[in-house]
Formats: C-alpha cells, sequence, structure tokens
C-alpha cells in the first residue's frame, strides 16, 4: 500500500504542479496591450513586429491612407532573421492601404556596411517583401509576429 501511495505521489505532484504553473489566460506582460499603430497594422493585413513597442502616438488620413507614427525616442532594433541592424527614427511616415505600405520614411537598415532606407513594405502570402529603392528583399511574416524592444533600452528599477 506504501508503494502504491509513493508511486501516485510521484506522478500527481509533478502533474498538479505543471497545471498550476501553467495559466493559458494570464498575460506575461498585462501592461503592454498593442498600441493603436500597432492595430492598424493589423487591420492592414501585417504583423505588428514591423514597429517597435515605444509608439508615443498615430495618426492615419482614412481617405488617402497618409500617416504619421511617432515613436517615444529614436529606436535601433536588430530584424529578424538575418540581424540586420535597423534604425527608426523618432517620426515615420508613409501611405498604407491592404497589405501594401508605400511612400515610407523613417526606417533605415544596415546592410552591405551602408544605411538604406526601407522605401516600402507589401504583405505576400506568408512572406513581407521589403522596398529599399527598386531593390526588393523577401522574408516570412512571422519572424515580425512581436512587437521589438529598442536595444540599448535603459530599465528603471521598481
Amino acid at each position: 500500500m506504501a508503494m502504491k501511495t509513493l508511486i501516485m505521489f510521484t506522478i500527481i505532484l509533478p502533474l498538479l504542479f505543471t497545471i498550476s504553473l501553467s495559466d493559458p489566460n494570464q498575460n506575461p506582460n498585462p501592461d503592454l496591450s498593442p498600441s493603436k499603430a500597432h492595430k492598424e497594422l493589423i487591420k492592414f493585413g501585417f504583423p505588428i513586429g514591423l514597429l517597435p513597442k515605444n509608439v508615443n502616438a498615430y495618426s492615419l488620413n482614412s481617405t488617402t491612407g497618409e500617416f504619421i507614427v511617432s515613436l517615444v525616442n529614436k529606436c535601433k532594433i536588430t530584424l529578424p532573421p538575418d540581424n540586420y541592424l535597423a534604425t527608426y527614427s523618432k517620426k515615420i511616415t508613409g501611405k498604407i492601404v491592404e497589405n501594401r505600405i508605400a511612400e515610407l520614411n523613417g526606417i533605415s537598415v544596415r546592410a552591405f556596411f551602408k544605411w538604406w532606407g526601407i522605401t516600402g513594405i507589401r504583405s505576400s502570402g506568408d512572406n513581407l517583401v521589403f522596398e529599399v529603392g527598386l531593390v526588393t528583399a523577401k522574408y516570412p511574416s512571422k519572424n515580425f509576429h512581436e512587437s521589438p524592444e529598442c536595444e540599448g533600452k535603459k530599465h528603471s528599477s521598481s
């Protein structure tokens, strides 16, 4: 009887511990809900990871599609999957329609020892096509499902 109880205990205890730690409704970052700009990206067929987390303000002319995104500060991030360094100006502008961002200003990427301005982004199925002038590069959109933190961000201790 003692052996049976010990076996049941060793099976059930880890199971209960695992169940108590995994809450499917728990948000790991309860204070971080997507900004209006991030929600608009989704509405137009883009993942939220195209913008960093530090969005301060957003405006959209629903007639022309012209938008302005204001960030708290300039921002540097590393873009997946090839680890290109990208910089976001404090002000990002462009035109957005379903699956297409054009006339983009304010986002640059470093490649081949030079900074290049990203002029447009298209959503094409499971891929994003980044435009740098006449040159394009295609990446899986799944790499952009999370909005990145700016690099070098100072964390305050609470």
